[in-house]
C-alpha cells in the first residue's frame, strides 16, 4: 500500500518535466482551485471589515491574490504608473485574453476600483461570492436593454460613491494576437458620468500561454498604462469616435509591447 501512494508522487514531477499538456492542465486546475480557496479565506475577512458588499473589500482581495503569480511562474513589468495617479472616479479599459488577466488587475488595481463582469460569474462558487462582496457590477450580455440599464446605474454610482470601474471593452476573451472591435458600453458609461478613461494594455500571452496548443510555461507579462482620455463636454454623439480613438492607441501599444516581449521568446501569433 505504501508503494501505491508513492506512484503518484513520482509521476507528477515526471509528467511536469516531460509533458507540456500535463503542465497546462495541472497549472489551470491549480489556479482555479487556489483562487477558490483564497476566496474562502477572503469571504469572512470582507464581512468582518465591511459588513457585506463594499468596494473597499477589493483591498483584501488584491492583497490575497498578488502572490499567485509566483506559483504559475509569471512576472509583471508595469510602465506608466503615473497615469493612475488620477483623483476621483474614472473608467479603466483593458484588453482581455484569459482568466489570468485577474492577476494583472490585482497587480495594479487602484483603491476604490472594482469591475464590470458577466452575470454568470456570480454563480462561480466562492469566487462568485467574493466578486459580489467586492462590489463587482454584473451585467447580462445577452440582454442589451438590461446591460444599458446597469451601465446607467453604474455611472450614477461612480459619481455618488467616488469609485472607479474596470471594463473589458472587447466583451469576451480573445487570444488571436490582436484586439477585437470594442463594444460601446464602457464609453457610454464614461461619457454619461463625464469621467476620464484610462486605457491599460496587457502584452500578448502567446509566448507562454496557448490554450489550443495546451501550453502554459513561465513568462513575462507587460502592462502599459496609457495617458487618460478626457470625456468632459462629450455627448452620446461622441461615443463612436471616443471608442475608435481608444482602440487605436491600445492596439498600437499592444503591438509595441507584445513585439518586445516575444522577440526573445518566439513569434507573436496572429
Amino acid at each position: 500500500m505504501d508503494v501505491l501512494w508513492m506512484i503518484p508522487l513520482l509521476l507528477v514531477p515526471l509528467l511536469m518535466w516531460t509533458s507540456s499538456t500535463f503542465v497546462f492542465y495541472f497549472k489551470k486546475c491549480f489556479y482555479v482551485a487556489w483562487m477558490m480557496c483564497l476566496a474562502l479565506v477572503a469571504i469572512p475577512l470582507c464581512i468582518l471589515k465591511s459588513g457585506g458588499r463594499d468596494v473597499e473589500n477589493m483591498r483584501i482581495i488584491r492583497s490575497l491574490v498578488r502572490h499567485v503569480k509566483y506559483f504559475l511562474g509569471l512576472r509583471f513589468e508595469v510602465t506608466g504608473w503615473e497615469h493612475l495617479q488620477t483623483q476621483g472616479p474614472y473608467v479603466i479599459i483593458s484588453n482581455h485574453q484569459s482568466s489570468l488577466d485577474v492577476l494583472g488587475m490585482m497587480e495594479i488595481l487602484p483603491d476604490r476600483c472594482t469591475m464590470i463582469a458577466k452575470k454568470e460569474l456570480v454563480y462561480a462558487g466562492t469566487v462568485g461570492l467574493i466578486c459580489w462582496l467586492g462590489g463587482i457590477v454584473f451585467i447580462n450580455r445577452k440582454k442589451t436593454s438590461d446591460a444599458k440599464s446597469v451601465m446607467a446605474d453604474a455611472a450614477q454610482t461612480m459619481l455618488d460613491e467616488q469609485i472607479r470601474l474596470w471594463v473589458f471593452p472587447e466583451g469576451t476573451r480573445n487570444q488571436r494576437g490582436d484586439l477585437l472591435p470594442f463594444k460601446k458600453g464602457a464609453f457610454h458609461l464614461a461619457v454619461q458620468a463625464q469621467v476620464p478613461i484610462i486605457p491599460i494594455v496587457f502584452s500578448s500571452y502567446s509566448n507562454f500561454y496557448l490554450r489550443k496548443e495546451k501550453q502554459f510555461k513561465s513568462g513575462t507579462i507587460r502592462l502599459k498604462i496609457l495617458p487618460k482620455i478626457e470625456t468632459k463636454g462629450m455627448t452620446s454623439d461622441d461615443v463612436s469616435s471616443l471608442s475608435d480613438k481608444s482602440f487605436n492607441v491600445m492596439r498600437s501599444a499592444f503591438m509595441e509591447i507584445s513585439g518586445s516581449v516575444t522577440q526573445s521568446n518566439g513569434p507573436l501569433r496572429h
